[in-house]
């Protein structure tokens, strides 16, 4: 049994044969650039080495295990579903679990809006049976084929994202082609009664349990594997691991390459994206921009929100946060965030049907969090990030009033200038000229050369504001 193959960044970077950095790049790289299928025959194909049809099979045999404890059933949770649409002849590609009925039988979950709801739909409205292959075991790429919506044939995103040819066989009981090298195929077909029967409950990807609905049956008309198959399944909707979940990081890359392409159309410079998975699929977004006029931030979590329904919460910081850093992000949102000028709601948007905060509605709210700092203030000093200097540079004076003549500094810049170990002298040629009266200080706290009352540091300048004001 093979597990969690896309649990990480890392797996998912050796599948796309890039670095975790350029994940999202290549994604969009692949699909840029389609590549062909190749049909093999069926003695050709790797996944047909073993066929097993008719009164012969029996799914009792596959590896379906419980998953989560409140599970409906034992399931097979790493299917790839292949359909032709009759009407259009296009080869439609998604996927979702199987949970074990019997020796012929599983249930499968056809409730989400999606293109295969809309073919078995009218499927059914005709009284006609839909002809259905899911591969069991296949390559990691092939995830993102599935979870991709493609306007033509999807069957060709298989090569698309694996990046070279694929190779294709038709299916031992049916038209539908399915990729050769797979490790298992089970064929057969969602028959014309629709949804007829009770499926679920199941842990699913938000990390909590769908309930129980109606759903169609799966008819299993034959089995195809390798001679040496290796059965897989996927880490799913684990409430309290769900950052090392397939689908949280596959739906996570997906939506971060998404809305780093939609930045590029609509701020001037972002910087970074990164989707939290452990949030439940793509609830939450964090993003790094280099404000470059006012309202960026605003623009950026609109046009987010418009292009990419799964978004729930989003989080705008400024380039100097690193949004992979915790300690950072809560820095940033307890510093630059003030909710009653910084939040974006947007209410009565289209929510996940699993999201158990929707408490059954079909609409809800979502969350944009501006934690950037006012535009054009960086030189200001209540909004400069504090920090230790380093110093680095050779000494350029000689004396504290030679300094000050070359313009105002900051007191860090003077001891530097003047190459002092600790910066006590400093101190004590600052205080001279003070009693000289020959010292003055701006909002900022930059010393100057300037005239004032001997004893008393001149002010250069408004201050920002009085702290002991109404105190």
């Amino acid at each position: 049994m093979v597990a969690k193959t896309a649990g990480n960044r890392r797996r998912m970077a050796a599948a796309f044969d890039t670095s975790e950095a350029n994940l999202g790049e290549e994604y969009f790289k692949r699909l840029a650039n389609p590549q062909p299928l190749v049909e093999v025959p069926s003695d050709e194909a790797p996944v047909h080495e073993v066929v097993i049809t008719g009164k012969d099979v029996d799914l009792t045999k596959l590896p379906f295990h419980p998953q989560h404890a409140y599970d409906g059933s034992c399931y097979l949770s790493s299917a790839i579903d292949y359909t032709v649409d009759p009407q259009s002849g296009r080869t439609n590609v998604g996927c979702r679990r199987l949970s074990l009925r019997n020796r012929y039988e599983t249930g499968t979950n056809v409730t989400a809006p999606s293109d295969l709801k809309r073919i078995y739909q009218a499927c059914i409205a005709r009284g006609q049976r839909l002809p259905i292959t899911f591969t069991a075991g296949a390559h990691p790429l092939d995830f993102f084929a599935a979870t991709t919506r493609q306007a033509g044939d999807e069957l060709s995103l298989i090569a698309t994202f694996r990046g070279e040819r694929a190779p294709v066989v038709k299916s031992v009981t049916s038209e539908i082609r399915v990729p050769a090298d797979a490790e298992m195929t089970l064929e057969g077909y969602l028959d014309e009664r629709g949804y007829a029967e009770p499926e679920g409950p199941y842990g699913e990807y938000m990390g909590y349990y769908g309930s129980i609905h109606m759903d169609p049956v799966f008819h299993c008309t034959a089995v195809t594997m390798r001679r040496d198959v290796l059965h897989h399944t996927l880490l799913h909707g684990s409430a309290r691991v769900l950052d090392q979940t397939d689908s949280a990081n596959i739906s996570g890359l997906r939506a971060e390459a998404q809305a780093m392409r939609i930045l590029k159309a609509t701020v001037r410079e972002p910087v970074a994206v990164l989707l939290r998975s452990a949030s439940g699929g793509c609830n939450t977004l964090r993003v790094a921009i280099k404000q470059r006029t006012f309202g960026e931030a605003r623009m950026a979590i609109s046009a987010l929100f418009g292009g990419i329904m799964l978004l729930k919460h989003i989080f705008v910081f400024d380039e100097d946060i690193d949004i992979a850093d915790e300690g950072q992000v809560e820095w940033a949102l307890g510093t630059r965030f003030q909710a009653d000028q910084d939040l974006v709601i947007l209410q009565g948007i289209m929510g996940m049907t699993m999201d158990p905060s929707l408490n059954g509605r079909r609409t809800g709210a979502k969350a944009g969090f501006d934690c950037t700092k006012p535009f054009g203030r960086d030189g200001e000093i209540p909004l400069i990030a504090s920090a230790a200097k380093s110093f680095t540079a050779p000494a350029r004076f000689q004396t504290v009033e030679q300094a000050l003549a070359s313009g105002p500094m900051f007191y860090a810049d003077v001891v530097e200038g003047l190459g002092s170990d600790d910066g006590r002298e400093v101190a004590c040629a600052l205080d001279l000229l003070r009693q000289e009266g020959r010292l003055a200080r701006d909002r900022d706290g930059r010393y100057h050369l300037g005239a004032s009352r001997p004893g008393v540091t001149g002010i250069v300048g408004p201050l920002y504001h009085d702290p002991n004001e109404g105190t």
